[in-house]
């Protein structure tokens, strides 16, 4: 009993007991926070991929450049600046409207039916420089802005080429802001957005030939249609190129910066980069020896506009199917694009009679149609386990690059040719007569190309 008592009676100095509760919560936290810790684990960023993908978007914006010396080159002398101006005004205006509201829509959470984000990033203020992308865990979410923007800017660029000799600058100012915001931000959500219509459909599209090329290529199509032809066209030689050598130098730039477009977009500095970079240049290089033979055949001389026509060509075929097909494949989806392209070019343009001023149409829509078909024929799950194409055991993905094409060429033109009747009815598209026969370098920014 007088144990019991004592027992009872003893009390432990008050400093020794919050010391005993600290140990015991202390040795429960050591067998707690492993738990917690994998549940909470935050992936790390990659300073290899940062660097890939900072370097590709470097890369894919010297392309915006480049097409404007490849097309400023074959306008004639007197628009030169003008459409190489076309470009360069891309690059301003896209770049601010995607920060806006660009990258939003075309990539924020989907908010209606997987064909357009939600305002969640409406001017990135919901987006923290140390946020990682949702696109890619590797990478922070403002390089995933970055990279995304400069494909905005290269595909509004891509439609001037239909147009040029004879549009607005002022109009075409407005129409990149408006088209932007209704036809690529839609198209780019619905094809790579997370929750994106075709996207959950299965569609392949490694780097952009429905969301870039077909969109670009049959909005440039609407446009050449609504502002009518350029004066004397089909009736007189409208082509007289003011510098190839311009043409040429643009072309090496697309090239060169095609490399960041298609490989950069594997979004890590990884195997499935270094494959598309391979078959980008292999496909580019047979689609130029295609539209050469072709030529050479028809008309007994090859020409270095249509080699690096040629090349272009390829460039646009290979893109969508660049992260899926292995370097023999690329040789046929390359050399079978310049053939295509030029005959597009020589045969059908002059048929229809359409007015694609620099064939955006003829090279990146149709160019661009091939290209995503074809990966649904070619598609290796040995390069990517992500797709497997008709002559690798899946029939299924031609008709769901079909569908995604016929589904894209046709939205792009209703509302592309709809966003030009609207533009014309409001202020005017087309210059006047005088002004397109003075030109559009003196006229719309009182500066000439040359000086003679």
């Amino acid at each position: 009993m007088d144990l019991i008592k004592k027992l009872k009676n003893f009390k432990i100095p008050l400093i020794y007991g919050w010391s005993l509760l600290g140990g015991l919560l202390l040795v429960m936290f050591s067998w707690v926070s492993p738990v917690f810790a994998a549940g909470l684990k935050v992936p790390a960023f990659n300073s290899g991929d940062i660097a890939w993908v900072l370097a590709s978007s470097a890369l894919v914006l010297i392309m915006t450049p480049g097409l404007g010396f490849y097309y400023g080159g074959m306008v004639r002398r007197k628009n030169v600046l003008n459409t190489i101006s076309l470009s360069f005004i891309a690059i301003c205006t896209v770049s601010i409207i995607w920060i806006l509201w660009g990258y939003s829509l075309a990539f924020g959470p989907d908010s209606f039916g997987g064909v357009i984000g939600s305002l969640k990033y409406i001017g990135l203020f919901a987006m923290k420089e140390n946020q990682h992308s949702r696109y890619d865990g590797k990478i922070p979410s403002y390089i995933y802005v970055m990279f995304q923007l400069m494909f905005a800017i290269i595909t509004v660029a891509l439609v001037s080429g239909s147009l040029v000799e004879r549009i607005k600058f002022s109009s075409w100012v407005v129409f990149t802001i408006v088209w932007l915001t209704v036809v690529y931000a839609p198209v780019a959500q619905s094809v790579w957005g997370i929750g994106g219509l075709f996207n959950k459909m299965g569609v392949l599209d490694f780097a952009g030939g429905t969301v870039v090329h077909i969109n670009s290529g049959v909005a440039g199509l609407a446009g050449a249609i609504v502002l009518g032809k350029r004066k004397g066209y089909m009736k007189e030689n409208i082509v007289q190129p003011n510098q190839l050598g311009y043409t040429i130098l643009g072309g090496a730039l697309l090239w060169f910066g095609w490399f960041g477009f298609n490989a950069g977009s594997a979004l890590e500095a990884n195997p499935l980069a270094t494959s598309a970079f391979l078959v980008t240049n292999t496909a580019t290089a047979a689609a130029a020896i295609g539209w050469m033979i072709a030529e050479w055949i028809r008309s007994g001389k090859p020409t270095t506009l249509g080699m690096v026509s040629g090349a272009v060509a390829g460039l646009v075929a290979i893109t969508p199917a660049s992260g899926f097909v292995n370097p023999i494949d690329s040789i046929i989806i390359g050399f079978v694009a310049g053939v295509i392209c030029y005959s597009m070019v020589v045969f059908v343009k002059p048929k229809l009679g359409y007015d694609d001023a620099l064939d955006a149409f003829n090279v990146h829509a149709i160019g661009g149609a091939w290209g995503a078909l074809a990966t649904g024929l070619f598609a290796d799950p040995l390069i990517n386990s992500a797709g497997r194409g008709l002559f690798y055991g899946n029939p299924g993905q031609v008709w769901i690059q079909l569908l995604t094409i016929v589904c894209v060429a046709a939205y792009s033109f209703i509302m592309s040719y709809i966003i030009f009747k609207v533009i014309d009815k409001v202020m005017g598209l087309r210059v006047d007569k005088e002004t397109e026969a003075m030109g559009l370098d003196i006229t719309q920014h009182d500066e000439s190309g040359y000086n003679f």
